[in-house]
């Protein structure tokens, strides 16, 4: 069995006043911290989507694909994956 513990860490930050007015507007002061570890948490998982981005950027190469070529041949394709599978649930029916 593994028991997540969460500790926090007392860090000192420098931000500018006007910016720590407006997180006390809406966190209050005693909710400054989870404030701000919220919008870190909401910042550091767009940076992590946009790294897996680029990391990935032109693993699928068009040619590899020519079933993507068009919008309508993604539906197309969509469509025929869709009755594959509902054909090979009907094979799995025992009724």
């Amino acid at each position: 069995m593994c028991i997540l513990v969460r500790m926090n860490v007392r860090t000192n930050l420098l931000l500018p006043e006007a910016l720590v007015r407006e997180v006390d507007r809406f966190a209050g002061p005693r909710g400054r911290s989870r404030f701000v570890a919220e919008a870190l948490e909401a910042k550091l998982k767009r940076e992590r989507l946009g790294a897996a981005i680029r990391e990935t950027a032109g693993v699928l190469k068009a040619e590899d694909y020519p079933y993507w070529a068009t919008s309508e041949d993604v539906v197309e394709w969509v469509r025929a994956s869709r009755r594959e599978g509902d054909e090979m649930a009907d094979d799995a029916d025992p009724a």
